[in-house]
């Protein structure tokens, strides 16, 4: 009594080298029209743009680009062809160097194609952290976000006000793609409830441009964000690990969620602590979360009463009756609720998120008219 559906996840992780930390991805299903948010083409930060084109269709790819200056007229983002079952890499600071906030929105013609960001920080001889950066949910008035891991704020502030460290800290990007600007009301859920924000959490994000709001200064813990406006825009949210400047620190972009609905396949990569988290901004919502094994089988599920307002979080096992944890069927009723997979490791400054993807839709139609 299922839909068929399938669903993938790659993750990476290292244990030295420039290019330490971890980093997960979610397998996208291919569009013409995507939006990333979060990257970084500033001094030690390297930001490259994967197209990848499975269709048999050739597919053109134009390429807008939004800074904290505002929109980044860049020679080479136009006309990017990328030839069927193949995958084009464009480094972003080609196109727009030392952008500290750097928002992407890739459309195709033709084919469609899936896209992804490798983000990487090297502060000196010291890792900063890895991460690919996904595409959110297009721009709209209300964006939800949920996998946030917020370490303890006093240990940050000293951090973060290090030079070269500004980006050591969690905080939320805001693309404002039209040309008003968007007053934007920010949001902090944890497991206790709403959290407030210093500052008081609303802010004036420029038109064409991308505006940073520092989420720090709320308790430790697991969050979800909640940003809404009169005028459209999209979010994402970084979090960080590591509170020591000599060491290794790793970083992790959580972009806008969809709505949970019903039957979500969530894979869980295999290694680290591994969580499940769920937000509901808004109301209660009844959140039905059922373990898929190696074996194959899909096993009982567990059923979640969230309160309105909160964040939920459950440890992933590593397995079910002998057999290892691979995935979730992820269903939700009630209020909007949100869903990430959070990724660390014990014992290292490493952390990724994975936002639960759209559910099973079942046979797809296309209305067509005949006509003159």
């Amino acid at each position: 009594d299922q839909q068929p559906s399938a669903a993938a996840a790659m993750s990476y992780a290292a244990d030295d080298g420039d290019l330490r930390g971890t980093a997960a991805a979610a397998c996208q299903n291919p569009a013409n029209d995507l939006w990333l948010v979060g990257a970084d083409t500033s001094l030690g930060r390297t930001a490259v743009l994967n197209l990848s084109n499975a269709s048999g269709t050739p597919a053109t790819v134009n390429l807008d680009l939004f800074g904290a200056k505002g929109v980044i007229q860049a020679p080479g983002s136009r006309g990017l062809l990328v030839a069927p079952g193949t995958t084009r890499s464009i480094v972003l600071a080609g196109l727009a160097p030392g952008q500290d906030s750097l928002a992407v929105r890739v459309r195709s013609t033709g084919g469609p194609v899936a896209a992804v960001i490798q983000q990487s920080v090297l502060r000196g001889l010291t890792p900063g952290g890895v991460d690919f950066i996904t595409p959110g949910t297009g721009p709209a008035t209300r964006q939800a976000i949920t996998g946030l891991d917020i370490q303890d704020p006093a240990a940050l502030g000293p951090l973060t006000a290090k030079s070269g460290f500004g980006d050591a800290g969690p905080a939320l990007q805001i693309a404002v793609p039209g040309a008003a600007d968007a007053v934007v009301e920010v949001k902090m859920y944890g497991r206790d409830g709403q959290k407030p924000l210093p500052g008081g959490g609303v802010v004036t994000a420029k038109a064409g441009s991308v505006t940073t709001v520092p989420l720090a200064g709320v308790p430790a813990g697991h969050y979800t964000v909640s940003a809404s406006s009169d005028v459209s825009f999209t979010a994402a949210a970084r979090v960080t690990r590591g509170l020591k400047a000599e060491d290794p620190m790793d970083v992790a972009w959580a972009p806008s969620a969809i709505r949970l609905g019903s039957q979500h396949l969530v894979p869980v990569p295999a290694a680290g602590s591994r969580f499940l988290m769920f937000g509901a901004p808004d109301g209660r919502a009844t959140i039905s979360y059922t373990p898929v094994t190696a074996d194959g089988k899909i096993r009982s599920a567990t059923t979640a009463d969230i309160a309105g307002g909160t964040t939920a979080s459950v440890q992933v096992p590593a397995d079910v009756e002998g057999s290892a944890v691979v995935g979730y069927l992820v269903s939700a009723a009630g209020e909007a609720a949100y869903g990430a997979v959070l990724l660390e490791r014990d014992g290292k400054a490493d952390v990724a998120t994975v936002p639960v993807s759209p559910g099973a839709a079942g046979q797809e139609k296309v209305a067509v008219t005949l006509g003159y």
